[in-house]
């Protein structure tokens, strides 16, 4: 069984680790989506973290399995967990295309109601049918659900390719 020391300091490796991994993910997105300022400041914590906590891992002196799965878990944990925070709390806009699987003037109606900007074309024929239309949409990733089951319930059988948007001009945009 692990001692007490060794036990603690393990805990605090994947604690820093996750906290620091966590951080590395919402710099990077931050650094994709131009945000150069925010993303240096997170950049400058997460490896203040970084360094102090492998400092740490590497002068421990106890085993060295347990440390480095302390250190692993804490780095897969902070991964998962940056996934969910960068998701959730960095706001952005996806591109939606949908092709419907046929003239679908009801699904275009609901869509401009509830207050999502479309464009329309014309999809001539395919082996699937004679005319459909493909729509583009600049969908806040906040909402996009709800334009998903829009588009399922008046289309379930539309195809749905969605997009990361880097910018955008000359949209309308009400949600």
């Amino acid at each position: 069984m692990l001692e007490t020391a060794v036990l603690l300091t393990c805990l605090k490796i994947f604690s820093f680790r996750i906290i620091d991994v966590t951080l590395s993910t919402v710099r990077t997105v931050l650094t994709v989506k131009e945000k150069a300022l925010a993303s240096s400041m997170v950049g400058f914590v997460e490896v203040f973290i970084w360094y102090s906590i492998v400092r740490e891992a590497l002068t421990a002196g106890g085993p060295f399995l347990p440390t480095a799965i302390a250190y692993a878990g804490g780095f897969a944990t902070g991964t998962f967990i940056g996934g969910k925070v960068a998701r959730r709390f960095i706001p952005g806009h996806v591109v939606v295309s949908v092709v419907t699987t046929g003239r679908n003037d009801a699904l275009i109606a609901v869509l401009r109601e509830a207050g999502y900007g479309i464009s329309v074309m014309n999809v001539n024929k395919s082996e699937f049918s004679d005319e459909k239309y493909m729509l583009l949409a600049d969908v806040d990733k906040a909402v996009l659900k709800d334009f998903q089951q829009l588009v399922e319930q008046y289309d379930p059988d539309a195809f749905v390719l969605i997009q990361e948007t880097k910018s955008v001009s000359n949209a309308y945009m009400r949600r």
